[in-house]
C-alpha cells in the first residue's frame, strides 16, 4: 500500500506531480480522497453509518470514522472511488444514486504523518440495515449508528458524549453487537471544523 502512487496538488488545486503514499503523508503532499458517509431514515429519525477501523490500522486504530473513505491513485478518477464502498463495507452501490457534497479540505498533522486531504465528499441515502454490511477486516472492525441529531450537537460543542450501536468483528470473525457511550476522542481526529461542514451538509440533503 504504501507504495502506492498517487497525485499530489499545490495549494491551489494545481496537479504537481505524483508521489508514493508514504511520501505523500510523510512531505505533506495536498492529495485526492474519496468519502461517503451513509444516512438512513429509521422510524422517522436520521441515522449516519459510521465504521470502526480496524485496530491493525497503522493510522488511528480502534476509532471511528467516515462510513467509507479510501485515496485515489493517480490513475483513477473519482468515480473509481466508488470501489471503496464495496472493499470496505460490502455494499454495491452505483456512483450516480450518491449525493456530492463537494471537495472539502482539511489537515491534520501528528508525530507519524501529515495528512492533507481534497476530499471527494458524497452522501448516500440507504436503506440498508447493520447485518447487511460486510467488512474488510485488516480495514474495518465494525459499523455502528449514531443519530444524525446526537452526533451534530457533539461535533458543534453542544453535548460531550453520543451514543453508539453496532457490531464489531471478533477474531472468529463473528459481529458482536454492542452499545456503546462516546466522546470526540473515540473519532479520528479530523479538524472539528471539517465535522461541523460536513455534518451542516448532510443536513441541507436530508431535509430538502
Amino acid at each position: 500500500m504504501e507504495n502506492e502512487f498517487i497525485k499530489i496538488f499545490d495549494d491551489k488545486r494545481n496537479v504537481i506531480g505524483v508521489a508514493s503514499r508514504s511520501d505523500v503523508h510523510r512531505l505533506g503532499y495536498w492529495h485526492e480522497t474519496f468519502h461517503c458517509w451513509f444516512v438512513t431514515n429509521i422510524n422517522g429519525k436520521e441515522y449516519i453509518y459510521l465504521q470502526l477501523r480496524s485496530d491493525e490500522k497503522k493510522d488511528y486504530p480502534g476509532l471511528l470514522d467516515i462510513t467509507v473513505g479510501g485515496h485515489l491513485l493517480a490513475d483513477e478518477s473519482v468515480q473509481d472511488g466508488i470501489r471503496e464502498i464495496k472493499e470496505e463495507v460490502g455494499i454495491d452501490v452505483d456512483f450516480y444514486d450518491l449525493q456530492k457534497l463537494g471537495i472539502l479540505e482539511y489537515c491534520v498533522i501528528n508525530e507519524n504523518l501529515i495528512d492533507k486531504e481534497l476530499a471527494h465528499t458524497f452522501l448516500y441515502k440507504c436503506e440498508h440495515q447493520l447485518t447487511d454490511f460486510t467488512v474488510q477486516i485488516d480495514e474495518v472492525a465494525g459499523i455502528v449508528l449514531v443519530e444524525l441529531k446526537d452526533f451534530s450537537e457533539l461535533w458543534l460543542g453542544e453535548r460531550e458524549t453520543i451514543q453508539v450501536s453496532g457490531f464489531k468483528i471478533d477474531k472468529e470473525g463473528n459481529k458482536n453487537m454492542f452499545a456503546e457511550t462516546v466522546g470526540k476522542d473515540k473519532f479520528v481526529p479530523h479538524d472539528t471544523l471539517f465535522y461541523q461542514e460536513v455534518v451542516q451538509k448532510i443536513k441541507e440533503h436530508v431535509t430538502s
